[in-house]
């Protein structure tokens, strides 16, 4: 008998689950399942990605609902676009072989018109993500009066990307007797607080360790000088002759800068980032799943939701500002219980962050050696010798052309005809990789020679540090505050060293060179209604300096400077945002001459439209 018969589902269901090469559940399924077709429980399923947790609720759905009924019956939330069409798609497969089964995807970058007519025939399950959802719900275009469940996937995800009051909308639109299913890969302390709010002793299933990676992905490290990031990678790819890979970097500009600095030196690469449109996007996405793409180059947010097979790798070019993210970039590899191998490429100060998230997965990283341009050779030259040895000879198709070939080849020996074979391809790494220099830096060589403070001789930093009145009240963070200073500036993102965002004001690192660009960029630039101020924060970039204007403990400037964002003579300043005489901060709020700003805007708070992050 089926297994999944055995778990409760039907014949018709089963009978579509299996054609698409369902055999035997997966633990979340075989867990969860019987548990969610009671459907009397509300319920909390913590397990990785890849381990199947659509069909973990979505078959129960099927079985559950009234398809005779042509309302909304069920609503799934879930973070992006491409998540929402993937259980949409699966949903669909799985009631292939159902009656009047109707899903509806509603997303952003779509028609919104479309969406609405489908939901105007008769829907009973809604799969969305919450922007477009609420912009549905307010033009009182659907009715939830009558959902019997919720499901919300990746729930860490959503709260992560500034869904919370999105998702308090939608779930108030909805009653209170209904169920609530909640999917995610970590539990942070927000899901937990959103699992209190909305459920009431909920079933709790837990596949493996709270925020614990898959078993199945080895965890490497490579140390290197930051001015080698991207030479190192290119190694460590040539290095896997097989790889199908996704690079995550920290920005919309890093992953473009990366994707054409790739696809210059002739590798198959392109960008997915949050800029992109649908239609762009779906193009990507469909060249990768179809393995015409070797590497996707992506932002966290604009990989959430990819559903691929067979990824070998995933590559942190840059580690991720939250820790927890590292489990969901990982998470893209070792997909169904294959294996994989997450890699990250860091310099020695950021050590402290591989730590870190060792302790957030329960595993521990191998510290791996960059190859050197002899190893990349070698891998290349027998990589083709496999390929030579594994192909499939189209025997009559070839027949007609063999002797021209055999002609063409009468006067060379086998060995001869070998070395030339393989050297066609094998000389692009020859040349290339010919007096390679080491690339591998050692934790105090890290240290001492990160791009992000590079001492240069005499021990002054190659970097100025900026202050910009611009911080975490305004809805920054680092990652933000990155993007904004190069779409603004036009610097790639690979030359901006620290960033230190604080409540409404933040500083950032630049090489000295490019100061003067930054500097002319904010000249005329204001946001929100207010001008944004770039200003040198002093020399180097120390943080304590305490006499003659400089730092002590993180941003205080005695004379004439800052205490902890104060600046107590000189003409003003700030004290925690707070400008007391002439016209200045506190709080967000100017107070003083010359008119001024609440919470950065000139409104109060709770009516201020809310700045929602694309996904």
């Amino acid at each position: 008998m089926n297994p999944f018969i055995q778990l409760g589902i039907r014949h018709d269901i089963v009978n579509a689950i299996s054609e698409l090469g369902f055999e035997n559940p997966t633990p979340i399924q075989e867990q969860s399942i019987p548990v969610l077709l009671t459907g009397s429980n509300d319920f909390v399923g913590l397990a990785q990605t890849g381990t199947g947790k659509t069909a973990a609720f979505g078959l129960p759905l099927l079985e559950l609902l009234d398809f005779e009924e042509n309302h909304p019956q069920a609503l799934v939330l879930c973070p992006t676009r491409e998540l929402c069409l993937q259980i949409t798609n699966d949903i669909k497969n799985y009631a292939k072989q159902m009656n009047n089964v109707h899903v509806v995807a509603v997303y952003g970058g779509a028609s919104i018109s479309d969406q609405l007519r489908q939901i105007k025939r008769g829907v009973q399950i809604v799969v969305a993500t919450p922007g477009r959802m609420l912009d549905i719900i307010n033009r009182k275009a659907i009715d939830f009066s009558q959902v019997k469940y919720v499901v919300l996937d990746e729930a860490d995800e959503m709260l992560n990307m500034g869904f919370q009051e999105d998702i308090d909308n939608i779930l108030s639109t909805t009653p209170d007797e209904k169920k609530t299913w909640l999917f995610s890969a970590t539990m942070p302390a927000e899901v937990r607080r959103i699992a209190k709010k909305y459920m009431e002793n909920p079933f709790e299933l837990t596949m493996g360790t709270k925020n614990t990676g898959n078993a199945n992905i080895e965890h490497e490290y490579y140390i290197v000088r930051a001015r080698d990031k991207y030479a190192a990678f290119k190694r460590i790819v040539d290095f896997n002759p097989d790889i199908f890979g996704i690079v995550f970097c920290r920005t919309k500009i890093e992953t473009q800068d990366i994707a054409e600095a790739l696809i210059k030196d002739g590798y198959n690469a392109d960008s997915l980032h949050g800029d992109l449109s649908q239609q762009q996007r779906d193009k990507v996405m469909k060249r990768y799943r179809e393995r015409n793409l070797q590497l996707l180059i992506a932002t966290d947010v604009a990989a959430r939701g990819i559903d691929v097979n067979d990824v070998t790798h995933v590559i942190n070019y840059s580690l991720p500002d939250e820790i927890e993210n590292y489990t969901h970039r990982s998470g893209r590899t070792a997909r169904a219980g294959k294996t994989g191998v997450s890699i990250s490429i860091v310099n020695g100060k950021e050590l402290g962050k591989i730590r870190q998230i060792e302790r957030v997965i329960g595993k521990k990283f191998s510290k791996a050696e960059i190859p050197t341009g002899f190893d990349v050779c070698e891998k290349q030259l027998f990589s083709i010798v496999h390929k030579v040895h594994n192909v499939t000879v189209n025997d009559e198709q070839i027949e007609q052309y063999l002797p021209r070939i055999i002609e063409e080849f009468k006067d060379v020996s086998k060995e001869e005809f070998i070395k030339r074979f393989a050297s066609i391809e094998f000389n692009r790494f020859l040349d290339y990789y010919k007096n390679a220099p080491d690339l591998n830096a050692s934790v105090e060589e890290g240290r001492r020679f990160e791009d992000r403070g590079e001492r240069t001789s005499g021990g002054k930093s190659a970097y100025t540090r900026l202050f910009i009145n611009l911080g975490s009240v305004d809805e920054f963070n680092r990652g933000d505050l990155l993007g904004y200073i190069c779409n603004t500036t036009k610097i790639s993102g690979r030359t901006v060293g620290k960033i230190d965002v604080k409540g409404v004001y933040s500083f950032f690192e630049v090489p000295h060179e490019d100061v003067e660009k930054v500097m002319t960029a904010y000249k005329e630039i204001e946001y929100k209604g207010r001008p944004v101020r770039i200003e040198i924060s002093g020399e180097g970039t120390s943080d304590n300096r305490s006499s003659g204007g400089g730092y002590r403990g993180g941003g205080e400037r005695r004379e004439g400077g800052y205490r902890g964002g104060e600046r107590r003579e000189g003409g003003g300043g700030y004290r925690g945002g707070e400008r007391r005489e002439g016209g200045g901060y506190r709080g967000g709020e100017r107070n003083g001459s010359g008119g001024g700003f609440r919470d950065f805007s000139g409104k109060p708070r709770e009516e201020r439209p809310e700045r929602r992050r694309r996904f």
